[in-house]
């Protein structure tokens, strides 16, 4: 059964376990899906609205790419669960002799890196979303401001959640010159998405304590 195909109080449940899956990553994936929904909804009640006119075929735009981050996140919450059982089995790979260690030396590699994988797509997709938020504190109805606050609060915690899965994997990796790459990338992404979000957060206060 995929994570979309559970409810609510499932999920909850299984991340609450012992069981390694899910955990942290699909938990931030699905907290990017929550946020891109809540500037779905802050568009559709946008949308139409004489008040916003100007602002209509931006908005008509921002819906399908809104609701391809949505979906697309969805896939990640499984996706994350996918690619680290192959990382756990490799944990178990026997390492008695100089053979054993090898290939398990090697087939660690080749997970840790696919375990990068889906938390820097998270990254991706969370960034996208704020830029996209960020155009919603303008154009977007007054009504739902502070589901723009949300909303970008949300995707910053996917955000950052996520950098720090990078992190877990990228430190166990040999070859430190792909793993500080990685971490690079993931490190650049946080800094301009938490700069946005803040921006979008503050704002918003200020103009609710007006």
């Amino acid at each position: 059964m995929t994570t979309g195909e559970k409810k609510i109080t499932e999920y909850a449940g299984e991340l609450s376990g012992k069981a390694p899956v899910p955990s942290g990553g699909g938990a931030v994936a699905l907290t990017g899906m929550l946020g891109t929904a809540l500037g779905l909804m802050v568009t559709n009640l946008t949308t139409g609205k004489k008040k916003y006119a100007a602002y209509q075929e931006r908005l008509e735009q921002i819906l399908p790419e809104l609701s391809a981050l949505r979906d697309r996140f969805l896939l990640l919450a499984d996706a994350d669960e996918y690619n680290f059982l192959p990382l756990s089995a490799a944990y178990r790979m026997p390492r008695d002799t100089e053979e054993e260690q090898a290939k398990r030396k090697e087939e660690m590699e080749r997970c840790l890196l696919l375990a990068c994988r889906v938390p820097l797509e998270t990254m991706e997709l969370s960034l996208k979303g704020l830029q996209i938020m960020e155009e919603l504190l303008t154009i977007g109805t007054r009504l739902a401001l502070s589901d723009v606050g949300i909303g970008a609060r949300l995707l910053s915690a996917a955000l950052s959640g996520a950098f720090l899965n990078v992190m877990i994997n990228a430190r166990d990796m040999q070859d430190r010159k792909q793993a500080e790459l990685l971490l690079s990338r993931g490190e650049a992404w946080l800094a301009q998405g938490e700069e946005i979000a803040h921006k979008v957060y503050e704002a918003v206060r200020r103009e609710l304590q007006s």
